[in-house]
């Protein structure tokens, strides 16, 4: 004897859409709506991948807002993920760790705004202070 068709409506589409926007597994997904896995990723692929891709486009419409309204976190965080930036280590810095009693200065290089021409003169000063006694290789 046949399996029974599994029929499949709007109303169900939806529902996979959701679940599947909210991080749900697939596994689960198909659980709830009465089906195997495999007609689950093969009735409703559209609703899977659009569920999760409009997920991910409201959170990342939540940490836009939140970095333009100036959380640190979330412009650091945005900033790495979408804007590739990384945080690396110069060859002449020493590992960290690595010596205890190091308490060395940290120099903050920060692009010309034009806004302060005392503090730019000030940060071009103390840059070129560090590189000087800096050793070239």
């Amino acid at each position: 004897m046949a399996r029974p068709v599994f029929t499949v409506n709007d109303a169900m589409r939806q529902r996979v859409q959701y679940l599947a926007g909210v991080g749900l597994r697939q596994d689960d997904i198909s659980k709830i709506i009465g089906c195997a896995s495999k007609t689950l990723r093969k009735r409703f692929r559209d609703e899977l991948d659009r569920g999760v891709a409009e997920a991910n486009a409201t959170m990342l419409g939540y940490l836009f807002a939140a970095a333009k309204a100036g959380n640190i976190a979330a412009i650091i965080f945005y900033l790495k993920t979408r804007a590739h930036w990384r945080e690396r280590m110069t060859p002449d810095d020493p590992i960290p760790g690595a010596e205890a009693e190091s308490n060395s200065q940290v120099v903050l290089v920060m692009p010309d705004n034009s806004r302060d021409p005392e503090l730019t003169q000030a940060l071009r000063d103390a840059q070129e202070k560090y590189f000087v006694r800096k050793p070239r290789r």
